[in-house]
């Protein structure tokens, strides 16, 4: 019912390169053939092999740039996949709290504070392991957790305004790294915490 592909790593930033650039890098390459929809001209979203194309990756910020840059290579070379709401990003926990006897999962440092606002007042100290990455977990933690289709969390990536996601991946992603600079200067405040 599942198939996993599992990555090596950082995959390349695929923003501004063609296709043929792109399939000269493996990871991508392989992906391509996984998902049996081709690319390009040759695209066809009848031959998807999968329903659901899940991202899942660990919940730190080296995480979330893999995200990234696989859903730049999804945004540039399969946006039909994107179109038609077959693309997801998994919602792994990045903690683990455990309150007396309670098992609480929080995707974040802002999720981890609500949780123990709500939970943690109680005469028990509750013990919190954050987790270096997916591989840390045990094979039940992150099957119930991330794998279990009735209690994973998932998010379905959408496009709302087509110019605004192509201008933001372009300052994001693309090779002029001072408006990469600016865009991030331009929101410095909003930042709320960081994960360095």
């Amino acid at each position: 019912r599942q198939a996993i592909l599992p990555l090596r790593g950082k995959v390349m930033n695929t923003e501004g390169m063609t296709f043929a650039k792109v399939l000269e890098n493996k990871e991508l390459a392989d992906l391509v053939t996984a998902l049996g929809c081709g690319l390009g001209k040759s695209f066809d979203l009848a031959r998807l092999r999968y329903g659901k194309v899940i991202i899942l990756a660990d919940a730190d910020s080296d995480g979330h740039h893999i995200a990234t840059l696989l859903l730049t290579f999804l945004y540039r070379h399969l946006p039909q996949l994107i179109a038609a709401g077959k693309i997801f990003l998994a919602q792994p926990p990045l903690y683990r709290i455990d309150v007396a006897k309670e098992t609480y999962w929080a995707l974040d440092d802002s999720h981890r504070d609500r949780l123990l606002k709500l939970y943690g007042n109680g005469r028990s100290h509750p013990e919190i392991t954050r987790f270096k990455g997916l591989g840390e977990m045990m094979p039940k933690v992150l099957w119930e957790t991330t794998l279990n289709p009735r209690t994973r969390r998932l998010l379905r990536v959408e496009i709302v305004d087509q110019i605004v996601t192509d201008r933001v991946i372009n300052e994001l992603m693309g090779k002029d790294a001072s408006a990469r600079f600016r865009f991030i200067m331009d929101r410095a405040e909003e930042a709320q915490e960081l994960d360095v």
